[in-house]
């Protein structure tokens, strides 16, 4: 037909070729697309601080994977990661917004005397176990839910504890039995919940008494510790004086069973003695009369400084001239 042109067979098949090196061109890229794809989704790093679980079309498969650089195959595995840092809790929390008096109310617990203390503590705790943490605890568009769990659980048991004691117990000397049944009780619940999670640590931090009755209680704690000075000076003063006055009972009581040995030894002496004098009396009753009457009179006649003898002869009627003084000293 006229005015239709032939087409050229040489210009055909350059325009062929071309499409083809086009084809081709499209295809590398694509390759280099996927492999850059694997490349980039496929290796992940996993920090010191950090343990991952990889979820194989959702299941978990084991085992947990330790630090480093790792591989997962793209499109099938998932990987999360969980921290296994140690972490650190002050409870209750309170917020910067509100004021001291709020703050204070937060903190208010009821012992178990119906008196109200201000408790403040903290807990470390950790993640041992991330693939039961990751089951129970991890929400991917709430990072804070397991805080908020151990939270409610810390709470919930430190209220049950203080109200099994009394307010003096909780501000003095039972703090430290607190915490301890306090991380036990808590550990128990979590473990309950098989969650991986483990409480390392838990401190009683600030115990007191509420604002507004801590004057009172200030004049209690200093009169207690007037009481406990004055208990210890009186101990130390006890300790002093005991040991002597039992040293003086010791002393007394060997004194009094010298003596009572001695007068013992010396009455069974007199009854021999007597005994004896018994004896011979009984053996000639005349001469022991006058031989215990002559010891007698020998004894007396000892004691006494003027002696005058009279003769039994002389006549009562007539007294001898003599030169007795009127007064014997």
């Amino acid at each position: 037909m006229r005015g239709t042109r032939r087409p050229n067979i040489q210009e055909w098949d350059f325009g062929e070729v071309s499409w083809m090196s086009l084809g081709g061109w499209i295809a590398l890229v694509v390759l280099l697309a996927f492999v850059i794809y694997v490349i980039s989704d496929g290796f992940y790093t996993v920090d010191a601080h950090e343990r991952a679980v990889v979820l194989r079309f959702g299941k978990f498969r084991p085992p947990v994977v330790e630090p480093g650089l790792r591989f997962k195959i793209p499109l099938v595995d998932e990987v999360i990661k969980v921290s296994v840092a140690e972490n650190s809790m002050r409870l209750p929390a309170l917020s910067s917004s509100r004021g001291a008096q709020s703050d204070e109310e937060a903190t208010l617990m009821l012992t178990g005397d119906l008196n109200a203390a201000s408790v403040e503590w903290t807990i470390q705790w950790k993640v041992e176990e991330p693939e039961k943490f990751l089951f129970r605890f991890y929400n991917s568009s709430d990072p804070h839910y397991a805080e908020r769990i151990i939270r409610t659980v810390a709470e919930s048991v430190m209220n049950r504890l203080v109200g099994d004691y009394s307010i003096d117990e909780v501000l003095t000397e039972r703090r430290g039995e607190i915490a301890q049944l306090a991380r036990e009780a808590m550990q128990r619940i979590l473990d309950s919940y098989d969650c991986g999670v483990v409480i390392r640590d838990l401190q009683m931090q600030r115990v007191r008494p509420p604002e507004r009755v801590r004057p009172a209680f200030e004049a209690v704690n200093a009169s207690l510790q007037t009481r406990e000075q004055l208990e210890n000076e009186a101990k130390k003063e006890r300790n002093m004086r005991l040991p002597i006055a039992l040293a003086e009972r010791d002393k007394l009581i060997r004194e009094a069973e010298g003596y009572a040995q001695r007068r013992r030894a010396e009455a069974e002496g007199e009854i021999a003695a007597l005994l004896a004098q018994y004896r011979e009396y009984e053996k000639a009753p005349a001469e022991t009369r006058r031989r215990l009457y002559l010891e007698t009179m020998e004894e007396l006649l000892k004691q006494v400084q003027l002696q005058v003898i009279v003769d039994s002869e002389l006549q009562r009627s007539i007294l001898p001239l003599m030169q007795i003084p009127t007064e014997i000293k």
